[in-house]
């Protein structure tokens, strides 16, 4: 018994078994983290494009009513009237994770105009989708629409739904 303690006494650091223990618990925790992390960004990511479309759906209200009810804008077309932010260049910009992407129609004499807008998660090879709902929003209903499994359209229910 006494041989014992003095083994225990002159013993210094961690054996091999309890520092496999602390890295495996530390790997655990990581990956927790990690998860929580990711889920985090991702609805993140919602929240903003869906804040992103209810602008875009205003600003193009504005842009209307300053073309004399005439029609509506492109992406371009708002960006030179700074209706919108330079995060918007380009035919389909990508903003916060999500490539919005907006359909104009011109006013003619069997349709009055309109625009249609999608936001659709970008889907990064190796690192997964940055969203996992799809939005729509459009100029007749200014409902945002939402599907968690293809772009969403009119047909689909509204958010909160």
């Amino acid at each position: 018994m006494k041989r014992n303690n003095n083994y225990h006494a002159n013993q210094k650091g961690f054996s091999l078994i309890e520092l496999m223990i602390v890295i495996a618990i530390i790997g655990i925790l990581i990956a927790v983290g990690v998860t929580g992390w990711k889920a985090a960004v991702r609805s993140a990511n919602e929240a903003a494009a869906i804040k992103e479309l209810r602008t875009i759906a205003e600003q193009q209200m504005l842009y209307y009513n300053a073309h004399q009810r005439t029609a509506f804008g492109t992406f371009d077309e708002m960006l030179k009237e700074g209706l919108l932010d330079t995060r918007f260049a380009g035919t389909t910009p990508v903003v916060d994770g999500y490539i919005f992407v907006m359909r104009v129609t011109p006013k003619s004499t069997t349709n009055q105009p309109g625009f249609a807008i999608n936001a659709d998660p970008q889907v990064t090879e190796g690192v997964g989708a940055t969203g996992k709902n799809h939005f729509f929003v459009d100029s007749n209903s200014n409902t945002i629409h939402v599907n968690a499994t293809q772009p969403a359209t009119i047909t689909d229910p509204p958010i909160g739904q």
